[in-house]
């Protein structure tokens, strides 16, 4: 990931937050600062902590930007660490089929879901679909994320795949929220074609074009029952590997297959979805210090239960969230993520805030401190209208972002 190139924006100064939150604590929580100020100098965090002694060393009256966070909340900018916001078409009539009791994999063996929108993007020029990508972009920024994951996947072959690559990377190189671009031809089985033979074209045909063209940081597979399997997908994500690319995994999300295994076997950022995740596969991600990421607007969008997010944070291990933003789950907002983490998965609300920032950029292996606001990290905040931290999980009924500052510029507001 490129970070957006920014005017120098020269010293920033948000200042008399009621509750500011620096980072990780050393269990699954934050740490949380209360009359806190932070100051950046050129779009780098250089202090942070009380009010007083940040102002006595970065005075307002210095500041190119001050930001009076009164009865407000700072946090770090969110990171969406899934999702599949590139896409083409409408779907809104499979949710209302999806109400009259269809099931997600009735739909797709109907030719509808992935497989409809693969047509949809095939058919779309790559104009329309890097608008399309920037409107969800603005979306996102306006509820406070900084920084976001985006798959392929929807055109499920070579020609499509580097058309969205490239459609990714233009949207992304012309907007404030940071892209992270994955490849992942292995979303689905197109028509006419077995899993296998697939599998096949995709480790030579598909990957090293991908990776010729040098755009994607990551390798996803899907692997689930009816989709590719445990073998096929170890063998996705390992040609990518030995073609630079990061593995992450969709696993569990219908049934347990060995995701978990394979995730472990290829030392992948992440695994995703977890709703069927046993005991055993639990401890083989831990065990292999693979990123659970959580997507909880996924369950409610199926009506289905969530994934077991305490077994996870009571066992020690910080669990990260996102959207899953895509067509069969329109949701862009990481602040309605983690009302949906704490209430459908008993998170607390610092935790769920762990979630949406620190560990999800850890799931995005972002080791410059993005997430955070510490002295070196990137100047990426989001200032709250409410007064504590836990009203983020707390009140869902609005956008509650007033301010979204990247790279110490004022992005939104």
């Amino acid at each position: 990931m490129s970070r957006t190139p920014q005017d120098s924006p020269g010293l920033t100064v948000v200042h008399d937050a009621a509750e500011l939150v620096v980072g990780p604590d050393e269990g699954t929580s934050v740490v949380v600062l209360e009359d806190a100020a932070f100051a950046a100098l050129d779009g780098e965090v250089v202090a942070v902590g009380p009010t007083d002694e940040v102002l006595a060393e970065y005075p307002v009256a210095d500041a190119d930007t001050a930001i009076d966070a009164t009865g407000k909340t700072v946090l770090p900018g969110f990171v969406d660490p899934h999702t599949h916001a590139l896409f083409a078409g409408d779907r809104s009539d499979e949710f209302v089929a999806k109400l009259r009791g269809a099931t997600y994999e009735e739909i797709l063996a109907d030719g509808g879901g992935i497989l409809r929108t693969v047509d949809a993007v095939r058919e779309a020029s790559d104009e329309e679909l890097a608008a399309n990508l920037t409107g969800h972009l603005d979306a996102m920024l306006a509820h406070g994320t900084t920084t976001v994951e985006v798959k392929t996947g929807y055109g499920l072959d070579t020609e499509t795949e580097l058309r969205m690559l490239s459609a990714i990377d233009a949207a992304g190189s012309d907007h404030p929220v940071d892209v992270v671009p994955t490849f992942m031809g292995a979303h689905a089985v197109p028509r006419g074609m077995d899993a296998e033979a697939y599998t096949e074209s995709v480790v030579s045909d598909q990957l090293p074009a991908v990776a010729e063209q040098g755009v994607a940081e990551f390798c996803d597979v899907f692997c689930e029952r009816g989709v590719f399997t445990a073998e096929q997908s170890r063998r996705i994500l390992e040609a990518g590997r030995d073609h630079g690319l990061t593995p992450k995994i969709h696993a569990d999300e219908f049934a347990a297959i060995g995701g978990t295994d394979v995730a472990a076997a290829v030392g992948a950022a992440s695994a995703d979805h977890l709703l069927h995740t046993d005991d055993e596969g639990r401890d083989v991600l831990v065990e292999a210090g693979v990123t659970p990421v959580m997507l909880p607007g996924t369950a409610f969008g199926l009506g289905a239960d969530y994934a077991d997010a305490r077994a996870f944070l009571d066992a020690g291990h910080e669990v990260a969230l996102a959207t899953d933003f895509n067509p069969n789950c329109f949701a862009r907002s990481m602040s309605f993520v983690a009302t949906l983490a704490s209430v459908g998965m008993r998170m607390t609300p610092h935790e769920a805030i762990r979630g949406v920032t620190s560990a999800a950029a850890g799931a995005l292996d972002l080791d410059d401190g993005t997430g955070t606001l510490r002295a070196g990290s990137p100047a990426d905040a989001v200032v709250l209208d409410v007064p504590t931290a836990s009203h983020l999980s707390y009140r869902f009924d609005t956008n509650p972002v007033s301010t979204v500052l990247k790279s110490g510029v004022v992005a939104r507001e």
